[in-house]
């Protein structure tokens, strides 16, 4: 995937609305300042695009200095924009970017940008989350929840047993958690997906992100 002119703040956003487990194949749109970042939002745990979304995303370097942080996206992230069109970007939101000879870009900015950042992130994932009870694609579920750094998501479901689509959604919730701690520059062993039933409350499926390597 390229991406073309983009800013942070709506690669930030493309990412979470891209990895929203809807697989409805339909197309979305963010617009962040004046500049639109445009992918397809099937369903992350079954297209190609998704792979090699969270391939990158895992590529996302951040280190954490005493008074800066500093972010390096990966070129697949940056597209062919320039330095100078980084510069006004930067300029505009009050950090630095330079642009690296391996077409990757370093944004350094202040502690306090990094964390309006991530609380931009994680209001994204929140409101995926929230689209996808009761949608078309999972009528069933009645609620979603998730701890503050996305590494427990709690869903509640009106199925006694989940279908297809349900069991294949966690891995939505595998790159959320991902997504969220590889930008805070944290380091997850697991995230842990539980689906409770919404009349007994009792768990009917659990899942842990670390078992996908055994």
């Amino acid at each position: 995937m390229k991406m073309k002119k983009i800013l942070l703040p709506a690669l930030i956003t493309s990412l979470a609305v891209s990895m929203a487990a809807c697989g409805n194949g339909s197309a979305s749109e963010t617009t962040a300042n004046t500049t639109a970042a445009k992918q397809e939002t099937s369903s992350p745990e079954t297209t190609p695009d998704a792979t090699s979304d969270a391939d990158a995303i895992a590529d996302v370097n951040v280190e954490k200095e005493l008074f800066d942080v500093k972010l390096t996206i990966p070129s697949d992230y940056i597209g062919d924009a320039t330095q100078e069109e980084l510069s006004k970007e930067a300029e505009a939101n009050g950090y630095k970017i330079v642009l690296n000879d391996d077409g990757s870009a370093t944004y350094t900015m202040s502690k306090s940008q990094h964390k309006k950042m991530m609380e931009e992130l994680s209001d994204s994932i929140n409101t995926a989350l929230t689209d996808m009870v009761g949608s078309e694609d999972y009528p069933n579920f009645t609620d979603i929840k998730a701890n503050d750094d996305f590494t427990q998501f709690t869903i509640t479901t009106k199925s006694e047993e989940l279908n297809l689509k349900e069991s294949v959604s966690v891995m939505g919730f595998y790159m959320y958690g991902g997504m969220y701690n590889v930008f805070n520059g944290t380091t997850v062993d697991n995230v842990h997906v539980d689906f409770v039933n919404a009349d007994t409350g009792e768990i009917i499926s659990s899942s842990d992100s670390k078992d996908m390597a055994s």
